[in-house]
């Protein structure tokens, strides 16, 4: 585990450091890190909006979830999620590629996309023009040591991990299950189970971020 406390800041803090990033001609990847129910996705989602979609553009790595029926057959469907059910040599070659994209570039780079309700990836839908500067990637094993997961620390120009108070990322897990379709007893179940165990390991990466954050 890091043992670096994390920085409190505030969303516009962050936006200004991410904007720092977002500077014409020059592609940067920002990838964002943290223990599922971390908060990942809003502040992503928070930064693009705030930056606009001429300077930053979402890829996330839950696009390279590994399909259900893969997951099956691998005998690893019932820990979806966990780091080892992902193609992290594809989602390291997509960002390579993303960070020699030339601002003018006439191809057009598509990015897969997770979609929740679906519990699915959908190839080819987020498409990645080369005049915009900044990628923000984000997900749970950007900072991992093993496998091709080094390849996806490399292309990061910058990487923050979220640390927030462990009881609000539980809650915030739970009620994610039960948004898309858990009981109460199967999302506690899962977020204190293969989460937790997921989170544990995610969480001893964090010295490999150079900002350790908690969101005000």
């Amino acid at each position: 585990m890091a043992t670096t406390e994390p920085v409190e800041v505030g969303l516009d803090e962050a936006i200004a450091r991410a904007a720092c990033l977002a500077v014409p001609g020059r592609r940067r990847i920002l990838g964002i890190v943290g223990a599922p129910g971390a908060g990942k996705s809003t502040l992503a989602e928070q930064l693009v909006r705030a930056l606009g979609s001429e300077r930053a553009v979402l890829v996330p790595m839950d696009g390279y979830h590994l399909a259900n029926t893969v997951l099956e057959d691998l005998g690893r469907r019932d820990r979806k999620g966990a780091v080892d059910t992902f193609d992290d040599a594809g989602f390291a070659s997509l960002l390579e590629r993303l960070h020699a994209q030339r601002p003018d570039a006439v191809e057009i780079i598509y990015a897969p996309h997770f979609r929740r309700d679906l519990e699915e990836p959908i190839g080819s839908a987020q498409p990645v023009p080369g005049h915009i500067p900044l990628v923000i990637t984000e997900g749970n094993y950007l900072l991992q040591d093993s496998g091709a997961w080094p390849r996806v620390r490399a292309c990061l120009d910058e990487a923050w991990f979220i640390a927030p108070d462990e009881p609000l990322r539980h809650a915030r897990l739970i009620e994610r299950h039960e948004r898309y379709g858990k009981s109460a007893a199967e999302a506690r179940r899962w977020a204190l189970g293969s989460d937790q165990r997921n989170a544990e390991l995610i969480e001893a990466s964090a010295a490999r971020a150079d900002w350790i954050i908690r969101i005000r």
